[in-house]
This record gives structure tokens, sequence and C-alpha cells, in this order.
């Protein structure tokens, strides 16, 4: 049997259905009393009648209350509450005037009070029931307003957060094509063909698949570690066995979920001021780990390391030609993307050896992928995670043999 999801929709969802609901169980609740307090003092059942037509007198009263509070409440203060006292006082005068009326008509000759005895004696009823009906009017219209507000003020901000998401992310393409372009220009100015189009190639492939996640999205980490071997291929066109990578990522870990486009400027930072200015290049290790509710994730090179002012070292050289000029995105980048996205509930630390290395330390909480993992995070889950036997399970060498391939991605 096929079960439906009921989902209940908040009272207030309605304000016209709302209303009519209050409508009725108030004053069928006021009726109900009066009814009950006359029986009990063994008043006759045909008192009933006029309790009836006072309760509807109430109902029909109430109903162009509503209405005239309803153009009061947007004015100034001073002339929504002296015209709703004036309308007030009105308000009651009429109910006690048709009650005290309606009483007189039921007693007939067994009393001998005057009509307007009867209409100051009865009044402070429906000075009751009609102010504390205004009261109720305007607390809930205040309450809805303010709510409304809230919310508006709630997507707005959410809006914000989105726009700024997007705006960091946004600035990430720019920046990698800036370094990578500036990289198949030199090619192609030394002539070097048939790299400076294999580096285009790859190039494609690489934004063909970062452009598919939505700015501001989250995507696993398998997701992510592929987008950083596509990113790899083509750097590895310029530094070859310079360039040395080691991933080392828990099976848990590769199926949290984190900003996508987090991880790529911290390798590509690495590059610059651990790969590029040394000979011998350097090695990149990324970590992956959940701390509890915690997924943890560093990105350690073995290059100079940073100055005492905190600054990344670099060679008092000239840049050689080819290699990417920073625009200074890359680490604030991240650190403002992870404000966004998590507030105060994230860590971002930079650490620095003595002897040289340089790491980033991100912690953010752990959120598993909902569902099964799609087919791409499956593959790169599979092969990211591959044992090798000299070191252990979910040891990942990212330098395969230098060897013509095709385009990545390609159909």
């Amino acid at each position: 049997m096929s079960r439906v999801n009921f989902q209940p929709a908040p009272f207030f969802a309605s304000k016209n259905r709302a209303f009519w609901n209050l409508q009725l169980a108030g004053w069928g609740g006021y009726f109900l009393l009066r009814s009950v307090v006359a029986i009990a003092n063994d008043q006759p059942l045909d008192l009933l009648a006029v309790l009836l037509v006072t309760t509807i007198t109430g109902f029909a009263i109430t109903l162009i209350l509503s209405v005239i509070y309803r153009s009061l409440i947007d004015r100034q203060p001073i002339v929504t509450w002296g015209g709703t006292a004036v309308v007030l006082m009105l308000a009651v005068l009429v109910h006690s005037a048709i009650e005290a009326w309606l009483q007189g008509l039921y007693q007939g000759s067994l009393t001998e009070t005057s009509f307007v005895q009867r209409l100051v004696g009865l009044s402070f009823i429906p000075l009751a029931l009609l102010g504390g009906w205004s009261a109720l009017y305007y607390a809930i219209n205040y309450f809805l307003r303010v709510e409304e507000q809230t919310q508006r003020l709630q997507r707005l901000e959410a809006q914000a957060t989105a726009a700024q998401l997007a705006m960091l992310r946004y600035q990430l393409n720019p920046h990698f094509l800036f370094n990578t372009l500036n990289s198949i220009s030199t090619l192609v100015l030394l002539k070097q063909t048939e790299p400076a189009n294999a580096m285009l190639t790859r190039l494609s492939g690489f934004l063909r698949h970062t452009l598919i996640a939505e700015p501001g999205s989250k995507v696993t980490l398998a997701s992510e570690v592929e987008t950083l071997q596509l990113y790899l291929d083509i750097e590895r066109m310029r530094f070859e066995e310079r360039l040395r990578t080691h991933f080392d990522i828990e099976d848990e870990a590769m199926n949290a979920c984190l900003p996508a486009m987090l991880l790529q400027p911290l390798i590509e930072n690495a590059i610059k001021y651990a790969v590029s200015p040394q000979e011998e290049g350097a090695r990149i290790s990324l970590t992956g780990r959940v701390v509890g509710q915690r997924l943890r994730i560093s990105v350690e090179d073995t290059g100079p390391g940073a100055g005492p002012a905190g600054q990344i070292a670099t060679q008092n050289r000239a840049p050689y030609p080819g290699e990417p000029v920073s625009t200074g995105v890359g680490l604030v980048n991240i650190q403002n993307r992870l404000a966004q996205g998590y507030g105060d509930d994230h860590l971002f630390e930079t650490r620095s050896n003595p002897g040289g290395g340089f790491t980033v330390l991100i912690e953010i909480p752990y959120e598993a992928a909902a569902g099964n993992a799609s087919p791409s995070s499956q593959s790169t889950s599979t092969r990211a995670t591959s044992p090798d036997p000299e070191r252990g399970d979910n040891v990942v060498d990212l330098n395969p043999p230098h060897k013509p391939q095709t385009a990545i991605g390609n159909s």
C-alpha cells in the first residue's frame, strides 16, 4: 500500500481562513459558555434565543471592526490608537443597546429597570469582550507582520550570501585561466604546438567538469579529488617530474561534502610557492580525515615555507616565462568562502615548519552525501582509493607515467 506523505500547513498560512476559524471558534465558545451558565442557573430555555441573537450581533460587529481596523493599522500611531478607541466605544454602545433592547423585550413587565439602566448595566460584558477581541486582532496582525519581515530579511540575507558565494566562485576560473593561458601563450611563442594543443584540450576538460556544479553548491570529496586530477594533468605538462603528489584520504572522508572548487586554489598555491621556485620541485600531500563530527583536510608541501612575517617565501629572481603570476585570490578566496558557508563553525590555519614546508589545515562540519554517490563520484572513489601494497590502503599516488592521453571529459 502506498503511503501519502502529509505535512500540516501553518495555521496562518491562509490569513483569511485563519480569521474565519478564529471568529467561529471564539463566538461559538462565547455562546456555549453563556448557555451553560444560563442552564446551570435554572434559566428558561427560551433565554437561549436571546443569547443567540446577542452572539450573532457580536459576530457581525466584529466583522465591521475588522474592516475598520484593517484601514487603521497602517496609519500613524496616534491615528491608529485614537481611531481604535473611538470605534471601539461606538461598537460597545451599539452592542449594549441591542442587548438591552432584547432584554427588555424578553423580560417585558417583569422588571422595572429602564432602558438606560439596562444599557449601563450590560455594557461591561461587551466592553471586555470587544476590547479583548480588538487587542487580539492587533496582536495577531502585528505578529504576522513581524514574522513576514523576518522571513523577508532571511531571504534577502540568503540571496546576498548566495550572490557573494557565486562571486567568490566566479573568481576562481579567471584566476586559473590567467595562469594556464599564460603558460599556453609561452608554449605557442616557443613554437611548441603539440604541448600547447594538449594543454588546451586538458583545460577544456577541466572547465567542462568544473562548470557542472552550481556556484555555492557542495560536492563530495571524491568529486573534488577528480577535479584535482584534471587540474594536475594540466600542471604536469609544465613541471613533469618536479611535481610530485600524494593523497591519503579515508573512505568515510571521500563521501563527505564540501564547497565545490575549495581545494584547487590550495594545490595551485602550493605549486606556485613550492614546486615552481625550486629546481628539484616539491611534493604536495593532501590528507582527508573524519574526526568525530568534523572533516579535517590538510594540504602540505615541501617548499621553502613562510618567512618571519608569515608570507610564503619565494626566491629573489624574476619570474621565468610562463610562470603563474599571483592575483592575490587563492587563500583569501577560500577564507571568505568558508566564512560565508559555515560562519564561525570552521577552522582555517596555515603553518610553516622551520626547516621548510607549508601546511594549510581546514576543518568543517562533516556532512555525508545524501543517497548513493553519483557514477562519477563512485568511479573517482574507486580510482582514488585503490590500495598500494607498499603504502597501504587509501594512499593515492597521482604521478602516473607520462604518456600521451586523450582529452579528459570527451564522450
